[in-house]
């Protein structure tokens, strides 16, 4: 047992955050975490069910993240110890809009500190893409998101899309670093 001086066991571990193609195989299963946890979530709220293995799979090979690559985007994958455990990315709208997107972290690392890290870390990615401001939707069901994003300063706005699933928008100016 760890001493209350030196605080638990994952309080000494770090996370550390950096760019991954969005197409690698750690990319690829984090994605398949994500969409998973948020499709069950819906579905299992809305029908009483988890998602339908087909589309489930179907819907995983339909959105690669192709968006989330240079020039225009970037994901970030966060380690904790060393292992995969989140990811958040970015793409630019326009010369001065980003949309924050794929932000997650794995169930067994959370309340670890790294949601905030991953979602500084896409600040600074956005910022360097050129963006002034971060938008971002998400859903009602989705209310630690939700929480998230508001205790980092997040201001809910009107609708910047047409999103089938979105009922929560996000908007964010960032500071010049």
């Amino acid at each position: 047992m760890a001493s209350a001086r030196s605080g638990p066991r994952w309080a000494r571990m770090t996370w550390t955050i950096a760019p991954e193609p969005h197409d690698s195989p750690v990319a690829a299963a984090l994605w398949r975490a994500y969409y998973t946890e948020v499709s069950d979530r819906w579905y299992v709220l809305h029908e009483g069910h988890r998602t339908d293995p087909d589309e489930l799979e179907r819907e995983i090979a339909a959105q690669i993240g192709a968006e989330l690559a240079s020039p225009t985007g970037q994901l970030l994958i966060g380690r904790y110890a060393g292992t995969p455990g989140g990811s958040a990315g970015v793409r630019l709208l326009d010369a001065d809009t980003a949309e924050l997107t794929r932000v997650f972290v794995s169930e067994e690392l959370r309340g670890r500190g790294g949601a905030p890290l991953l979602v500084a870390a896409a600040e600074e990615a956005a910022r360097a893409l050129g963006a002034r401001r971060l938008v971002l939707d998400t859903r009602s069901d989705l209310v630690e998101a939700r929480a998230l994003y508001a205790r980092l300063g997040y201001r809910e706005t009107g609708p910047h899309n047409d999103g089938v699933y979105a009922d929560h928008w996000f908007r964010k100016e960032l500071a010049v670093s």
